[in-house]
């Protein structure tokens, strides 16, 4: 038995430590999430020692929330499984719910993208990554909605975590490359005559005896040794983006990774330091005030809509989420949009226009490294103006972007097998095209 099915078994045996665990988490959340929202803002003279809030939100926003979409590329949805506290409150809630079944409406497959796109935009309206009572009106909202959803449906269950949260989609994505699985065999699975455990409770609803791939799969341990058919496993990192084709399809996945993570989060990292969007906000402001339009111009929004923190000096007018929304919309459409046209003339040139959705994945590590990026310059902001000098950290990212750049590339190449000779290479420029036009988009976007 491999050290890694032990560790599989062991994650089985220790459930109860592993909940133990969970609600650890939790409370560490809900400290972080809840006490600096009801504490002042902190003044120019506060440090991330001395801060509870400046804490946490290098916490929340510099460590917690880039290194969980880093764990998915290294360990599969480990953190879903074991460590995150909406889904570990949505399954408790749902032990004590009503048990209603799932209705047809709920089970869309849009749900995640249309979440994780609402969020994103939302959340650069009212300034998330700066403010506590953003991180907990985004925050502590969608964990509400979670436990919400757990006392309607199916008890004992984490419907939330399957068809509703905002960040599933993203990380069924990044789940996809990761080095380690939970395998099943699905002959051993029907044939095997030994004794059985007894069938463990998937929270996420999955068939476990077709379970194919890392990207559903909440990495819980529940199921490991069931029939002597599960097991964790090493694979190849290329193994589930290269078997695309042999999965039923999913338009939603890729509309997600193309419009949201490449499209509209690059656009969420960039506006602020963005020229065009000077340009943009200038130009709307000219022509209303020659129109004796003045009032997007005032900012009295609350700041549950619009960023309103006059102490500070930091107030967004009408104008500006008018801006903000348009900025971004407009980022998702070029950018998702132009690499879903290199994508699709690539898979009319292979000849196969089946090939789409294989080579759209192939830009999978291009997205999670923009993401992974994008998030982390808060880390490196934060830690600059402790006095961090950090001169090490800028070549690295761009190491980080041009290796997802290659891995693409590769991928992307690889995708193609079994296209003739011609028509692989023709069709691959293209895929180079798409990825090189997203990669520098990332590039000014995050680094």
């Amino acid at each position: 038995m491999s050290w890694l099915q032990q560790l599989g078994d062991g994650m089985r045996r220790h459930a109860r430590l592993i909940r133990t665990v969970q609600w650890a988490v939790v409370l560490a959340y809900a400290v972080l999430l809840v006490v600096p929202a009801l504490l002042p803002l902190p003044d120019s003279q506060a440090r991330l020692l001395n801060n509870l809030t400046l804490l946490a939100q290098f916490l929340f926003w510099g460590i917690w929330w880039p290194f969980v979409l880093l764990s998915m590329v290294l360990f599969g949805r480990l953190w879903c499984g074991v460590l995150c506290p909406e889904g570990s409150l949505s399954e408790w809630a749902s032990r004590h719910g009503r048990g209603l079944g799932i209705p047809r409406w709920l089970r869309w497959g849009g749900w995640p993208t249309v979440g994780f796109c609402l969020t994103t935009l939302y959340g650069q309206l009212i300034s998330v990554y700066d403010y506590a009572q953003a991180a907990l009106l985004i925050l502590g909202g969608s964990t509400v909605a979670a436990v919400i959803v757990g006392l309607l449906f199916v008890r004992g269950k984490r419907v939330w975590c399957r068809y509703l949260c905002p960040v599933s989609g993203v990380f069924a994505l990044l789940a996809r490359l990761a080095p380690v699985h939970f395998a099943v065999d699905e002959q051993r699975w029907k044939t095997n005559t030994a004794p059985r455990l007894p069938l463990p409770n998937c929270a996420p609803l999955l068939d476990i005896r077709r379970l194919q791939g890392a990207s559903d799969c909440h990495a819980c341990g529940r199921c490991s040794g069931q029939r002597g058919a599960v097991q964790l496993i090493a694979r190849s990192c290329n193994q589930e983006i290269l078997k695309a084709p042999r999965q039923p399809g999913a338009a939603w996945d890729v509309r997600l990774l193309l419009f949201g993570v490449i499209g509209l989060a690059m656009g969420a990292f960039h506006w602020t330091a963005s020229p065009w969007f000077i340009v943009l906000k200038q130009s709307l402001a000219e022509w209303l005030v020659g129109h004796d339009w003045l009032w997007p111009l005032q900012d009295n929004a609350p700041w549950w809509l619009l960023t309103h923190y006059p102490q500070l000096n930091d107030s967004f007018s009408w104008l500006d989420g008018f801006c903000i929304v348009l900025y971004l919309a407009g980022s998702s459409l070029l950018l998702g949009g132009g690499c879903w046209l290199l994508l699709r003339l690539a898979a009319r040139v292979a000849g196969d226009r089946a090939l789409f959705r294989p080579l759209a994945l192939t830009l999978t590590p291009l997205g999670g490294a923009g993401l992974f990026l994008g998030l982390s310059a808060t880390t490196v902001k934060l830690l600059r103006y402790e006095g961090w000098v950090l001169a090490w950290v800028q070549p690295v990212r761009v190491g980080v972007l041009v290796g997802a750049i290659g891995w693409c590339l590769w991928l992307g190449w690889r995708q193609l097998d079994g296209v003739r000779r011609s028509a692989r290479w023709s069709a691959w420029v293209w895929v180079m095209v798409a990825v090189f036009f997203g990669g520098l988009s990332e590039y000014i976007s995050v680094i």
